[in-house]
């Protein structure tokens, strides 16, 4: 059964902490975990810190690199699968054959997407092309947005079971988790949202991940084994839902 973490941030620009992968390797060294999607830090892509922040060349130099970093990463044990972490700059001529997802993240007070740029719908038309999963970290407000009037036919997998997003009952509220399209993932979640999103929605759509560096990936994978659900649906919340998602996004564009 193939373990994958769908969650975990790695990078080497932000020195604020280790967020290597060199630090994720340490960490599930000896576990069962056998592939990681990584995104780069927030920190690397623009200045969260910052809300008037204004992108300029030298950030979108650094986010190049940061999204390259990724593509050169892995050992024989641990398989890598990166994400483009995509900011206003929509730059989806990067994207590379390797990208198997979108990283689309902000937080309340920090610097907005554009999201009225003609070159975000252009960027969004390139990612339903390509039939590639995003991983949408945004405001309730925007979210519901996204997912119902912008990135109609695109697989859209909200982290944290919603915590981040509004939180899960808000989601659930919005109707959005009965959306077909629509995923979750495990990431620091509560194993009480985790099972009721399965009694509710079922099991197919739900990843385990676990927002490395900020959560432990053998811990956040323990949370998953100890829920009490049947051995099937456990081999398809810790690796075999994200399997059958990436093979449908198009490697060849």
């Amino acid at each position: 059964m193939p373990i994958i973490d769908a969650h975990a941030h790695s990078g080497i620009q932000d020195r604020s902490f280790d967020q290597s992968f060199e630090n994720y390797l340490a960490h599930v060294r000896g576990s069962s975990i056998e592939a990681v999607v990584m995104f780069p830090p927030v920190m690397e892509i623009y200045d969260r810190y910052d809300p008037g922040f204004e992108d300029n060349p030298e950030w979108q130099a650094r986010r190049k690199r940061a999204n390259e970093y990724l593509l050169n990463l892995g050992t024989e044990t641990l398989e890598v699968i990166p994400y483009f972490f995509i900011w206003n700059d929509f730059a989806v001529e990067q994207l590379t054959a390797e990208h198997r997802g979108i990283k689309w993240h902000r937080h309340a007070f920090e610097p907005v997407y554009h999201y009225d740029d003609p070159r975000c719908r252009e960027a969004l038309e390139e990612i339903r092309k390509r039939k590639m999963p995003v991983v949408l970290e945004e405001e309730l407000h925007n979210t519901v947005r996204f997912i119902q009037e912008m990135a109609v036919g695109i697989r859209v997998i909200i982290p944290h079971l919603g915590a981040l997003n509004g939180g899960y009952h808000s989601i659930l509220k919005a109707g959005l988790w009965e959306l077909t399209n629509v995923y979750a993932d495990t990431a620091l979640a509560s194993s009480h949202d985790m099972m009721d999103y399965i009694n509710n929605f079922g099991h197919e759509r739900l990843l385990f991940g676990s927002d490395f560096p900020f959560g432990d990936p053998v811990g956040e994978l323990h949370t998953v084994e100890r829920l009490s659900i049947s051995t099937k649906m456990k081999e398809a919340i810790l690796g075999l839902n994200l399997k059958r998602l990436l093979r449908e996004s198009n490697r060849d564009l």
